[in-house]
């Protein structure tokens, strides 16, 4: 506890020394001196709550030095109180309390009495001290109060009248403060709020809430709508509110949500623009592929297996940049993963290389593979994406070089515990980039020169996919170039060693597929090239199959005849695949209800495969595809197993 500064003042030394040793202690500090003049100066520069002054003293007397005290706004708050031997008269004590003194002690003193007193004017003293901050605590309350940019008013809770409001509500809502007091809170809030509004604050006063924030909308004086939050404290039957205009941050909000409505509206467009584009460019493509594989299953002679050859070459191109366009579209739209497993990296490899090696002899250009010692066979990797980088960025260079060579080199940089940093190198001495377009070659349909396009042909995507599947897959894609000398393209990144694994598994296309006995399904699919191979290629695993062209046919078959499965295709006229097999889920009774239905669509996007197994499909299978892969699905979606 602070201590009470106490001063003494007496023209003899032995009653100072009496009054100090009566009230020497730990909750008081004592301030002695025999001159009224030195009184005024420990007084001015302490913080004096209590004054004991003897009356008759040479000089200034008692009296005067209180007065002297009282007439200084500095001093004028001690407690004072006249100890004196002079007479009880009444005229005595009357001239003291007049001029500020609050109390006598008479000498002889009484040291039961005079600590009594003292004790009591200590904690008035300590009172006045604590009044004098809270006073000071309110003034600067009211000043933060009369300055606030926020109405602030007090709120009678039983009636919701206003009994303060500070300035603000001037410059806020354009009322005069002493216009609204008496007035009611809730008339304020716009006709359609004002219900709202009350009820608020009814149930904060109901509910003994010590505080709550809500938004309204106010009407201004000049009869415009604002939007405000109110900040609501209750108290002893009174709400204190806090108001502030939000509109600005409320207009900020509208704009951005009408942002985000526009964008998400023309992401759609976007979504909806490739589901077609997909749907339309990939079904005849589809049909292209169906043929081919067709024709390549009959006698053909050496020059019908060349052009044979060079269709499929023109089909899988053309698939290639379709399947670009889209791959960007998905990265764009965050919807591209990437699936690690264990993969042996030196076949992958070779397998590029092997590939790729016929296209450099044609252009009679080197093709050189370069695996360093040191480099893991087997690691964590998504090997179609690994795939799709190098074969990328190897076409591009056998493409771009006309002489010399093309080198795919595999270094280890680093290795850390079960972790190893690798580094693909694709270097060639081909036309190489200018120094201006090494910064735009990773964009969007740029390509290294004007007349690149021509010259080499391309759609300007194979960099811009690489570049954004080695960013997701948290590696970093460099490149070095001289114009007439080559370029060095290489790719970084941590990868996880891994196990072989126990038994490699062959699901590919020269799996002999045995065709299947007793079974029956419906195709729904619109397109005549894709009816004609679907039907050839289940007529040639033993199916009996009924070909429709919508969704609508399909369910008045089904109503009338008996199916094993069902092959949807998705984009249809009159009705789509995905509103018939929600038809087929809801309003046929069993077993045709829980009839297996797969969705063969030309649809690739993420979006739309979920939305064909909410619709009620079992599984989904996109155009184009092996026929193994069509068989493989047929066998797991029926209990029939093929013979």
């Amino acid at each position: 506890m602070t201590p009470v500064n106490i001063l003494i003042v007496d023209d003899r030394e032995d009653n100072i020394i009496a009054l100090e040793a009566l009230l020497t202690r730990d909750d008081i500090r004592l301030f002695s001196t025999t001159s009224p003049n030195e009184a005024l100066k420990i007084a001015w520069e302490n913080q004096i709550a209590i004054a004991l002054v003897d009356v008759q003293m040479p000089e200034i007397d008692g009296f005067e030095l209180v007065e002297m005290l009282k007439s200084n706004p500095r001093t004028k708050d001690i407690l004072t109180i006249f100890v004196t031997a002079i007479s009880k008269e009444t005229k005595y004590a009357v001239r003291g309390l007049g001029t500020g003194a609050i109390d006598y002690l008479y000498k002889p003193l009484d040291p039961y009495v005079t600590s009594a007193k003292i004790d009591s004017f200590i904690q008035l003293a300590r009172c006045q001290a604590e009044l004098k901050e809270k006073n000071e605590e309110l003034q600067n309350f009211a000043l933060v109060v009369k300055n606030s940019a926020d109405i602030i008013c007090t709120v009678d809770a039983q009636n919701l009248s206003i009994q303060s409001v500070n300035p603000a509500v001037e410059k806020v809502l354009g009322f005069k403060p002493e216009g609204l007091t008496g007035k009611s809170i809730v008339d304020l809030a716009i006709s359609t709020e004002r219900a709202t509004f009350k009820k608020r604050l009814a149930a904060m006063v109901n509910s003994n809430l010590s505080f709550d924030v809500f938004e309204s909308q106010f009407i201004t004086f000049s009869k415009n709508n604002i939007w405000v939050e109110c900040r609501a404290s209750y108290r002893h039957k009174t709400i204190f509110l806090n108001i502030s205009d939000i509109s600005p941050r409320k207009s900020y909000q509208q704009q951005l949500i009408r942002s985000k409505e526009v964008a998400e509206y023309g992401k759609k467009i976007k979504e909806t623009f490739l589901a077609n584009m997909s749907h339309e460019l990939r079904t005849p493509v589809s049909g292209m592929i169906g043929l081919i594989d067709m024709l390549n299953k009959t006698l053909l002679t050496d020059q019908q297996n060349s052009i044979v050859s060079m269709l499929d070459t023109s089909s899988q191109s053309l698939l290639g940049v379709i399947n670009d366009v889209l791959d960007i579209s998905k990265m764009e739209a965050g919807k591209f993963s990437i699936v690690r497993s264990s993969n042996d990296l030196h076949k992958l490899l070779n397998s590029v290389f092997n590939l790729l090696k016929f296209k450099a002899d044609k252009k009679d250009i080197d093709f050189l593979l370069e695996i360093e010692p040191g480099v893991p066979k087997q690691i964590m990797i998504d090997s179609l994406r690994l795939n799709q980088v190098l074969m990328n960025l190897l076409s591009n260079a056998i493409n771009f070089t006309d002489r010399g060579y093309v080198k795919l080199k595999v270094v280890l940089l680093k290795k850390h515990d079960d972790k190893v940093k690798l580094k693909f190198m694709i270097e060639d001495t081909g036309i190489g980039i200018a120094a201006d377009k090494l910064s735009t070659i990773f964009d969007s349909f740029e390509q290294a020169g004007d007349d690149t396009q021509n010259r080499y042909g391309g759609t300007g995507l194979g960099l811009t996919i690489v570049k954004n599947l080695v960013e997701l897959k948290g590696g970093q894609l460099s490149v070095s170039s001289q114009v007439g000398k080559g370029s060095i393209f290489s790719v970084t990144n941590w990868y996880t060693l891994a196990e072989a694994p126990k038994e490699d598994i062959d699901n590919g296309p020269a799996k002999k597929l045995t065709p299947f006995t007793n079974l029956s399904i419906l195709v729904a699919e619109d397109n005549m090239v894709n009816q004609f191979v679907l039907a050839k290629l289940l007529k040639d695993w033993n199916i009996d199959v009924d070909m429709v062209d919508n969704g609508r046919k399909a369910l008045e078959k089904l109503r009338n005849y008996h199916y094993d499965l069902i092959l949807m295709d998705t984009h249809m006229p009159e009705m789509n695949g995905y509103e018939a097999a929600k038809s087929i889920r809801v309003d046929f009774d069993e077993p045709k209800r829980n009839i297996p239905i797969l969705s063969l669509s030309a649809a690739i996007l993420d979006s739309e495969q979920s939305e064909a197994i909410a619709a009620g499909m079992n599984d989904v299978l996109a155009k184009p595809f092996q026929p193994y892969q069509l068989h493989e699905k047929i066998s797991r979606l029926l209990v029939k197993k093929p013979v």
